[in-house]
């Protein structure tokens, strides 16, 4: 009889890597490979927490007959979700009880930093969850996923705790890479997080006096070649979207001064042989993205920092967002948490990145722009520091500069950090300030600045279709930090279309596929059409359906024909 084993995907969003649908971090593809390589018969069978949510009587039924049941969670940076709803505590905690005969493990973030719950003090996972589980693996999951595989995964082993290993996760990347099969958004816009390293090259000095990368300390890289054949492997086994997201800081991935400086000098070359290589073995990829980039290295490093831009902007797809975590604006917070740049700093970053990426690409997105974190409750915190976030935000839109997206959070404090002994006392005090400024920021900088980003009548191509909702439909293109778009009527879903950008959000656009099939377009869509009067779509409804494209050019007024593409 075969081992038969269960991975419930609870998702995970920590500082350097995120895993809610679509995107399917290194957790299930780690765990599944480690589990293969030690038993290569092993019978695997991968489920999302929606998807268990679903039928969940039936799943569970199902899953007692397992030998093991596996559950991946840890939201360390919450947000809200298009794609998918993390596993909650009280979900985690009744599912474990009801499962009774399948060794229980639990992997991810959780185990070491407990549930986080936005703008307060992370809850420490209670010791009734942990009597719950037979093992708990935290970070070094693979060997040990990998060992108690070997022993068939009998209870009250003591397996040695190690380090992690680059060459053993080069095994477990490639051998888990087919996983991706099982996954509800395989073949359609499921994008693969990949860890190009862990640990943060700025933990000799401590790190932000919030995150929970330094404790994971000295970088590990792993091997350029390593990174390209687990990308191989994915490609192979269909995945078209890849986001090298999983570091917190790409710039300094392979950098020989790890160890030695707050900021190491960027390996250029490093970088180049990387993203050369992915297009080599995945030359049809349809996203390639990076995520985390630290502007003090930009900063620091201003020639490297631009020969990487021109790199990658060579090798990836448009639309692409180098995150830059500056979290303050204000002096006075950067020196107390021991966060990477100054303002002046930090604005000479973005005007880099700028200088580079900002140029539009073929899917109707800038190439490569700055993506600006600001994180709320640090020490030092007041009113001006509100404002100083605001008016540097204010000053980059007025310089004539784009940012993708501003990501504004309160923090939540984690064990070990500098931030634990504050917890949300400062959040609290400010709660009033953080929902003034934050609207503030939506109105005054976020709207202007992505109808800048995409103006109005942007086409924008290769748009994934996912869901309904307030009357319309939800699509968005795959990528790092996709702009959602709300299309005002019902169509079909798990469809690939090209948009046209009619209106906007503060963070969201308003739009209608292309081309418009003028006879059969609903009129929720045709309303939306910048600049046509009511009394054309009356007379369009009206004479429908039309035999040829001249016939509705006469309706229509000729600076709004010429922007559209009609058939019919």
């Amino acid at each position: 009889m075969s081992l038969r084993v269960c991975i419930i995907d609870g998702y995970d969003d920590e500082p350097s890597g995120l895993g809610v649908p679509p995107y399917l971090d290194i957790y299930a593809r780690y765990t599944a490979g480690a589990i293969w390589l030690a038993n290569p018969h092993a019978e695997i069978l991968y489920l999302t927490v929606d998807q268990l949510r679903s039928n969940i009587g039936y799943y569970l039924k199902e899953l007692s007959k397992f030998n093991c049941v596996i559950f991946i969670a840890g939201v360390a940076v919450p947000g809200r979700y298009l794609g998918g709803m993390p596993i909650r505590l009280d979900e985690l905690k009744m599912w474990s009880r009801l499962l009774i005969e399948p060794v229980k493990i639990l992997i991810g973030p959780v185990v070491t930093f407990g549930f986080g719950v936005e703008g307060g003090r992370t809850a420490i996972l209670p010791k009734e969850i942990k009597r719950d589980f037979d093992y708990m693996f935290h970070p070094s999951f693979e060997k040990q996923v990998y060992e108690l595989t070997l022993n068939n995964f009998k209870r009250d082993l003591k397996l040695p705790i190690s380090e992690r290993d680059p060459h053993f996760i080069a095994k477990v990347a490639v051998r888990g890479a087919k996983i991706v099969t099982q996954h509800p958004n395989y073949g359609f816009n499921l994008i693969c997080e990949i860890e190009t390293y862990w640990g943060c090259p700025r933990y000799i000095v401590g790190g932000c006096s919030f995150c929970i990368e330094p404790l994971y300390g000295k970088p590990k890289f792993r091997a350029v070649e390593d990174v390209i054949e687990e990308v191989k492997s994915l490609y192979n086994a269909g995945v078209r979207h890849i986001r090298l997201g999983r570091q917190p800081d790409l710039f300094t991935y392979q950098s020989k001064e790890v160890g030695e400086r707050e900021f190491p000098k960027p390996n250029v070359e490093a970088i180049r042989k990387l993203f050369k290589g992915i297009r080599t073995v995945a030359p049809a990829l349809e996203t390639l993205h990076i995520d985390n980039v630290n502007p003090g290295t930009v900063y620091h490093h201003r020639e490297d920092s631009i020969e990487i831009c021109k790199t990658i902007i060579e090798n990836h797809t448009p639309g692409d967002v180098a995150a830059f975590g500056i979290e303050s604006a204000d002096p006075k917070v950067v020196k107390l948490n021991n966060l990477k740049v100054y303002p002046e700093e930090a604005l000479e970053a973005i005007r880099i990145i700028n200088s580079v990426g900002a140029k539009r690409g073929y899917n109707g997105l800038p190439h490569l722009l700055p993506g600006v974190n600001f994180v709320y409750g640090l020490k030092g915190e007041t009113e001006e520091t509100y404002q100083a976030n605001l008016d540097f935000m204010k000053e980059v839109l007025n310089e004539g500069l784009m940012v993708r997206r501003i990501n504004i959070r309160q923090v939540m404090a984690f064990p070990n950090t500098p931030m634990w002994e504050v917890g949300d006392t400062i959040i609290k005090r400010n709660k009033k300030l953080f929902k003034i400024y934050k609207e503030k920021m939506r109105v005054e900088v976020d709207l202007p600045m992505l109808k800048k980003v995409v103006p109005t009548w942007t086409k924008l191509r290769n748009c994934y279709v996912e869901k309904h909702g307030g009357g319309g439909t939800y699509a968005r293109q795959a990528g790092s930090y996709p702009i959602l778009i709300f299309l005002p009527y019902r169509r079909d879903i798990r469809e690939k279309i090209d948009v046209v950008v009619t209106s906007h959000g503060f963070r969201s656009v308003v739009g209608i596929e292309t081309p418009i099939n003028i006879n059969n377009a609903p009129r929720k869509l045709l309303k939306n059409i910048p600049g046509l009067p009511k009394s054309t779509l009356r007379l369009i409804m009206k004479k429908r359906p039309f035999k040829d494209l001249d016939e509705v050019k006469k309706l229509i007024p000729k600076d709004v024909a010429d922007k559209l593409e009609i058939e019919v």
